[in-house]
């Protein structure tokens, strides 16, 4: 069976089932989702997998544990200082769908054109944008150095458009989890590139998701916060963007 070749064949279907099983099991033992929201991501799970690869299931997975673990991180007194969206940190199908669609797209995408080995960096992109405001957001939430984006003034802790020094750092740092498990992904399964074609394009990567992640924060400031825009909505465009920055550096590959 072919498990390294993308798109719809069996042996990518067997392994992108047995993780979709295994985020069910794991999501309901670490309450990471709500049932409306591990239903979404199963059904998310079967398009990244089944359309694209097993592997860029594990990039969605990787985000998926990643950012639980950033959502826990300090909760106690992320909860005292009314900063968490749910009582026990778990997420529901509105993240999912906050976070996935734009992603699910891609992989539809990638079927249609059947250009995985491109296409593949436009997938990270989108997941590295998500990963690098969740990180930004739950680790630079407990930051007391906040200044708002658009004007650069002090202001709350939360506030939408609001940006610290380690909120800045934790995007960074997410972009790169993120870059690192796309570079890996595209290495096991590119067709006809190299080794050194592919690292200028980690680096694009990492930049795009820490870029993203200051998207989204000016949406929210200009946007979310007058009432245009859920957070919901502010995260898609901001993912979007993602996506187009590395589809314009990949020469519009589609």
């Amino acid at each position: 069976m072919e498990f390294f070749v993308s798109g719809p064949n069996t042996g990518n279907l067997i392994v992108t089932a047995f993780l979709i099983g295994a985020l069910l099991v794991l999501s309901s033992r670490a309450k990471m989702l709500d049932k409306k929201g591990a239903n979404a991501a199963a059904i998310l799970g079967l398009v990244v997998g089944g359309l694209g690869h097993w592997t860029w299931l594990l990039i969605l997975l990787g985000f998926l544990l990643c950012s639980h673990k950033a959502t826990k991180w300090k909760f106690d007194e992320k909860t005292a200082l009314g900063l968490c969206e749910s009582s026990d940190g778990h997420r529901g199908w509105t993240n999912v769908v906050a976070n996935g669609a734009i992603p699910g797209l891609v992989c539809i995408f990638a079927y249609l054109s059947e250009d995985y080995d491109a296409i593949i960096w436009m997938f990270g992109a989108a997941v590295a944008v998500a990963t690098a405001d969740t990180f930004a957001s739950e680790i630079g939430c407990l930051d007391t150095r906040v200044r708002m984006i658009t004007t650069f003034k002090p202001c709350e802790r939360g506030e939408n458009g609001g940006f610290s020094p380690n909120g800045q750092l934790a995007a960074a740092a997410g972009s790169v989890v993120v870059a690192l498990l796309t570079f890996s992904a595209w290495g096991l399964t590119q067709t006809s590139s190299s080794f050194q074609e592919g690292m200028p394009i980690f680096l694009v990567l990492t930049l795009i998701g820490w870029l993203g992640c200051q998207v989204d924060s000016y949406l929210g400031a200009l946007f979310e916060n007058r009432g245009y825009l859920t957070k919901g909505g502010v995260n898609g465009l901001a993912i979007l963007s993602g996506v187009l920055l590395m589809w314009f550096y990949l020469g519009s590959p589609l």
